[in-house]
Order: structure tokens, then C-alpha cells, then sequence
């Protein structure tokens, strides 16, 4: 379960060497965005073996010489870029690094939403874990929280923002799918539906679900329209409501209740209050969480993606959430009245994991 953290060894040598990309890792970062941004990784990357020298790469990327020889360099530290030629001048071609910068969809996602939505907010961190607010949030606006001004933020942070949050989730719900609908539930509520992606699947895979969105305002505007568009108005139906409230407005009748990662939005002790609440509505219903644990995780660079996550909780969404670990989050739950009944790990190319939850008797 923590086997990336248990017995790694590394030379002092090294672990200093770390120590200087954590140093310059801001830097760093918004380097190799404007090399993807200004086309440098794919003009190189079209030269091949060749490579491409700095004097080529900015008469091709319209920036000059004096620009494309410091990112260049530093694309070689980072691994972006390797030596195609050391004669003079220099040819540079694409490092596996840059090859994933370039191509990898997950890559340009997680990029896109540091750049969009986390960047400018990150410098108030410090603030945001002493004071356990979103500190850096007041860069878009005055909010207690990102989810209150979601679809107000700039557009292009707006767009970010539903890539990253679409892109993981989204690639579980084919496995997730005919696990909740084993037992066919007759009407599943869908409590943060956000955008109606998860509405729209369960529709289109079951042709009898009634599903019930419940979310914040702002959100139901957006998934009235998608649902429309899916041509689904007749099976979703809208329930505006702030789970966070002592008596939130919820359906009584379900017998589902999905949250797909959703409940990482929230405190421990907010989440046991969640869970009572809806417990209390819907008694005879079977809680389905989605998660991505950070300690169920297949390989370290996702676990690092998470806690990375975390940091955005901290200091963009809402100052007191974060990725959970499998037993703090499946605590916080049952201490909202409900027992686990099974669990899935490993769901979807992301490595989700699917938890079911019922009323203790």
C-alpha cells in the first residue's frame, strides 16, 4: 500500500540535485509550457534525429535566438530535449520527457490546469494551510470557495478546470457502470453532478434509471443544458441544494446514490456530515463513491499526481480538502451511519476506486 515510500534509497548527491529542481520548479514548469505553447516541441520533433539548432527554431517559432537558446537549455537539463549533434552549433531533438509534454493527453491536461487555474493562486499556499482557507482564489474572485464562482471564472480557466476534473473520472465510468447497475436501481441521484456527464452514461447504458442531479445552482444550469442536448430531459430531473447545510434539500424515494469524485471536495468531518444527511433522506440506498486513492495507486507518478491534487484544494478550491487515503476516507464515511460493503480498486485507466456504502442496520 505505501511501497513507493517505505525503502527509497538515494545518494546524497542526488537527493541534492532534487533539491534544485524543487528550487526552480516554477521556472521550469512555465518553460517547458511556452516551448509547448510556441511550437518549439513540435518543430523539433518534425526534425527528428537531425534536430533543430536555436537559430532554426526561431526563425520557425517567430522568437529569437536569444529566447530559443535559453529554453533549449534548460529543455536539456529537464530532459525535454537531447543532443542530436554536439558540433556548432548545437542540434537539438525531442527527450522522452518532451515527447510526453508533446503527446501525452493526461500530460496536457494536468498542464493546462496548473497553468489556467492553479498558478497564480499557488503563491499564497503558506497563507492557505495557515489560515485553512483558499487564499489564492481571491486571484479570480471573492468566493469562499472555487465551486460558488466555477461558472463565472475566465473562460479559459473555466475550460481547464472541467478538462481535468472530466478526464480522470470519466475514463472509470465504463467499468463502474455495470457494477452499480448489477441491481439495476430504479432512481439514482447523483449528488455533485456537475457538468451531467455521469447522468448522461447512466441514462444511455440503462434505459429505465431515473436520474436526480443535486448540486449548487451555477453547476444545474450547466447540466440542464447538457442533459437537453443529450436528449435525456425527460429521465433528469434538478435538485438544487447545498449538501452542506444542516437540512439540505434531498430526494427521499432513491434507492442509489452516486458521488463521483466528489466527496474529496470536502473535509472529513464535512464528508461524515454528507453522508448523514443523504443517509437520513434516502435510508434504503446504496452509496456508490468514486475515488482516486492515493495509496491504491499502481505507480508513483500517480500517487505524486495526487498529492500534487491536494495542493489545489489547499489553496484554490476550498482550504480544507484534499485526495484521501483509502481507510481515512472509508473512516470519515461510516462515520456518517453507513457500513462498507465492497470495494473495487483499479477501475478505468486511472486507477479508481469504487466504493460501496449501505445504512448500518
Amino acid at each position: 500500500m505505501f511501497k513507493f515510500y517505505t525503502d527509497k534509497k538515494i545518494k546524497a548527491v542526488d537527493a541534492k540535485f532534487e533539491a534544485q529542481r524543487i528550487a526552480f520548479m516554477p521556472l521550469a514548469f512555465q518553460s517547458a509550457y511556452s516551448m509547448r505553447e510556441l511550437g518549439i516541441l513540435e518543430f523539433v520533433s518534425k526534425a527528428g534525429s537531425t534536430g533543430a539548432s536555436t537559430a532554426e527554431i526561431s526563425r520557425e517559432c517567430s522568437i529569437s535566438e536569444y529566447g530559443a537558446q535559453v529554453l533549449a537549455e534548460i529543455g536539456l537539463g529537464m530532459g525535454i530535449f537531447k543532443l542530436a549533434d554536439e558540433g556548432e552549433p548545437l542540434k537539438y531533438a525531442l527527450g522522452k520527457t518532451g515527447f510526453f509534454i508533446l503527446h501525452d493527453e493526461m500530460t496536457k491536461v494536468n498542464m493546462d490546469f496548473v497553468q489556467d487555474v492553479c498558478y497564480e493562486g499557488a503563491k499564497f499556499l503558506k497563507a492557505s494551510v495557515k489560515n485553512s482557507k483558499p487564499e489564492g482564489l481571491k486571484v479570480f474572485g471573492k468566493w469562499n470557495t472555487i465551486y460558488e464562482g466555477l461558472s463565472q471564472l475566465p473562460q479559459h480557466a473555466q475550460k481547464s478546470w472541467f478538462a481535468f476534473d472530466h478526464f480522470y473520472s470519466d475514463l472509470a465510468f465504463p467499468e463502474a457502470l455495470p457494477i452499480v447497475f448489477r441491481n439495476p436501481p430504479r432512481k439514482l441521484v447523483d449528488i455533485g453532478g456537475n457538468t451531467a456527464k455521469w447522468a448522461i452514461s447512466a441514462c444511455k447504458y440503462n434505459p429505465d434509471v431515473q436520474v436526480v442531479i443535486a448540486d449548487l445552482p451555477g453547476q444545474i444550469s450547466v447540466a440542464k443544458r447538457n442533459v437537453e442536448s443529450a436528449g435525456f430531459a425527460a429521465r433528469v430531473l434538478f435538485c438544487e441544494t447545498n449538501v452542506l447545510n444542516a437540512n439540505p434539500a434531498l430526494p427521499t424515494d432513491a434507492d442509489a446514490v452516486w458521488m463521483s469524485q466528489f466527496l474529496d471536495c470536502f473535509s472529513l468531518e464535512e464528508i461524515t456530515g454528507i453522508i448523514k444527511n443523504a443517509g437520513t433522506a434516502m435510508p434504503n440506498a446504496n452509496f456508490y463513491v468514486l475515488e482516486p486513492l492515493w495509496d491504491m495507486q499502481k505507480f508513483e507518478a500517480s500517487s505524486y499526481s495526487l498529492q500534487a491534487t491536494s495542493l489545489y484544494f489547499t489553496c484554490m478550491a476550498n482550504g480544507n480538502s484534499k485526495m484521501y487515503r483509502f481507510a481515512e476516507l472509508v473512516n470519515a464515511i461510516e462515520k456518517g451511519g453507513v457500513a462498507l460493503q465492497e470495494s473495487h480498486h483499479n477501475i478505468g485507466a486511472n486507477s479508481y476506486s469504487l466504493l460501496r456504502f449501505r445504512r448500518a442496520s
